[in-house]
């Protein structure tokens, strides 16, 4: 499995340890391919910001393609994994495994907007197979969360089901267009908002 680091270092399974130099060149890859685009960028500028020469980083990725396909290929694993493990460690409560759900997926729009602002921008990048790999992955993690909303919606359709999960998705992920307003305060709305969406199912 690809580890893409959060800006702390947090892997899948919720371990903060200090990044790695892989993992500091796709972070400042990440910020930098978001913020000026994926040619706009050079690999000595990378370099830079990570304290080697460009061509040191050679000895971590062949190229830029091979950061940005371990950048989205990886995001769409961490979230996966993500997924699975709070369903894994669920005590049958789909109340509180939806929330789990959510509050994790908040913790990754606000921690990695821009591996959101790569993924909207650069996933036709992608190599042929890199990209169905993201696109087969977001479709599992899309799945996972259906499965979970049916539960706790069961008179709502599954084609229904799968709508409000998209719809919350594309709201949780609208963080690189947002003014920052304190951690706190956008968890807070971010949370309300899912769970509105969600509720407009009914029960």
């Amino acid at each position: 499995m690809t580890t893409t680091p959060t800006a702390a270092g947090r892997t899948a399974t919720g371990r903060t340890d200090a990044p790695t130099r892989r993992e500091q060149i796709l972070k400042e890859a990440a910020r930098l391919f978001a913020e000026r685009g994926f040619h706009g960028v050079g690999v000595d500028e990378i370099g830079a910001a990570v304290g080697i020469s460009g061509p040191g980083l050679y000895r971590h990725f062949p190229g830029k393609d091979a950061m940005l396909a371990e950048l989205l290929v990886g995001i769409s694993e961490r979230l996966l994994d993500g997924g699975r493990l709070r369903v894994g460690e669920a005590d049958g409560d789909p109340d509180a495994l939806l929330g789990a759900l959510i509050d994790g997926h908040i913790d990754f729009a606000l921690d990695d907007r821009p591996l959101i602002t790569l993924h909207d921008r650069e996933l036709d990048r992608l190599k042929d197979e890199d990209r169905k790999r993201v696109r087969q992955l977001q479709r599992q993690y899309v799945e996972l969360w259906v499965t979970v909303v049916a539960e706790l919606y069961p008179d709502a359709s599954r084609s229904e089901v799968r709508t409000a999960v998209h719809a919350v998705f594309g709201l949780l992920n609208s963080t690189p267009h947002l003014d920052t307003v304190g951690r706190r305060s956008m968890e807070e709305l971010l949370r309300r908002l899912a769970h509105g969406a969600f509720g407009a199912l009914g029960r």
